[in-house]
């Protein structure tokens, strides 16, 4: 029984922790303290639940619980006594979490504003993302240090940093216009599109994606298409997380297990996401799309446009990653080059792509660049050596998903 609570406390909070920080910060104007409200909310489930069971309305019950540590705060605070009011009327001693919901109209709004908020230019643009992922997915610590390979240590302090710099600076707790607006977009584009990522392949855990992260992001991202109706990228985000999330029910068998993209049943692709994704990069393109998501979006409608993987022009695939090298300079999209470049030019070219790889120090524990490189040896066949590289790249992943087929690989090399 503890553990399945344990597990549906686990669920909950994913889902629930955005909105509810969300809320936090309207009521007390602090990132930090809003943060801290939500976490020792998480604690009294962590206590209570296990006995009392988990409440019909979980997100409420902790939104409730949050609001009276809220109210005891601020009275400790005298000179903060004002915001007593803002929080709502105390609970009493007799009273449960549960006595203090109430509507709340602006909870969708609210995230979007949490979102700009954490993107203030106060902080660094790796500060932005990394807060947003943290208060918004509610991804831990080390799951967003993967994310950006570096050390769990590193993130935690610069997270502890970015929201101690916004409670400083009093950042206001709303979405920007205009210039300001323009200014934090990039951004907030990019903590999206980090949220959706960690939905459609999961640093960690036992699931191989997490549909309501796609879910939540793409919510987000249209949100976002709506506000800057002018500005391509955010179109073109809008498509490519929709042509990518149209695979969601493809990419996992029966079992759970892992479907690679050349296996999939593309008759359970869903169609209505692919048109909406190709319409939002149609209207990215009218504007003047010239950016990363731009470029990324082109590379999903190739496979999306594609019948049967055989039909795939991987030609041009390889050479959009060779535009989004260019642009972004990144070791991560050189090693998905390398795979285009596998398909198109066959596994030596694409090996000898990663074999330029190898001395990249931000990659040095990154499963993917082991993984390619086992794939391509598998392909060339030079077995053991893929087998070697499977099992590294098993050894490196935190996802049980992506060992168990990573393992299964090396056992079939």
């Amino acid at each position: 029984m503890a553990s399945a609570t344990q597990q549906a406390i686990d669920a909950v909070w994913r889902i629930e922790s955005a909105r509810l920080i969300a809320g936090l910060t309207r009521a007390v104007s602090d990132v930090g303290l809003a943060e801290d409200l939500a976490q020792d909310a998480l604690v009294a489930a962590l206590e209570q639940w296990p006995e009392s069971g988990v409440p019909d309305n979980p997100g409420a019950w902790l939104m409730a619980v949050a609001r009276r540590r809220g109210v005891d705060t601020v009275r400790r605070a005298a000179t903060l006594q004002s915001k007593v009011e803002l929080l709502g009327r105390e609970l009493n001693d007799h009273e449960t979490p549960m006595d203090e919901i109430e509507l709340d109209p602006h909870v969708e709004d609210d995230v979007l504003r949490l979102m700009f908020t954490a993107c203030h230019p106060v902080l660094s643009v790796e500060a932005r993302v990394a807060l947003t992922l943290k208060m918004v997915a509610g991804l831990s610590t080390e799951e967003i240090a993967r994310a950006f390979l570096v050390r769990t240590t590193t993130m935690a302090a610069r997270i502890t940093r970015a929201k101690k710099a916004l409670t400083e600076a009093g950042v206001p707790f709303e979405v920007p216009v205009g210039a300001e607006l323009a200014d934090r977009l990039g951004s907030v584009l990019e903590a999206v599109y980090l949220v959706f990522n960690e939905g459609y392949t999961a640093t960690a855990g036992e699931r191989w994606a997490r549909a309501e992260l796609c879910q939540e992001a793409m919510r987000l991202g249209r949100m976002l298409a709506a506000l800057a109706a002018g500005e391509s990228e955010t179109h073109a985000l809008v498509a490519l997380m929709e042509i990518q999330a149209s695979r969601l029910r493809a990419r996992t068998g029966p079992d759970g297990g892992i479907v690679t993209l050349d296996k999939q049943d593309r008759a359970r692709w869903d169609r209505l996401l692919i048109t909406h994704g190709l319409a939002a990069l149609d209207r990215a393109e009218e504007i003047g799309a010239t950016g990363s998501y731009a470029i990324q979006a082109k590379i999903a409608a190739c496979h999306a446009r594609a019948p049967r993987a055989e039909d795939t022009d991987w030609a041009r695939i390889a050479s959009l990653y060779g535009d989004l090298v260019a642009l972004t300079r990144s070791p991560i999209v050189e090693l998905n080059r390398a795979v285009a470049v596998s398909m198109a030019d066959g596994p030596a070219a694409g090996l000898a792509v990663t074999d330029g790889l190898l001395d990249v120090a931000a990659l040095r524990e990154y499963h993917l660049l082991p993984s390619v490189r086992g794939d391509l040896l598998a392909r060339l066949g030079r077995s053991m050596e893929a087998r070697a590289e499977f099992e590294r790249a098993a050894e490196l992943t935190s996802n049980e998903a992506e060992r168990a087929h990573l393992l299964a690989r090396a056992r079939n090399s």
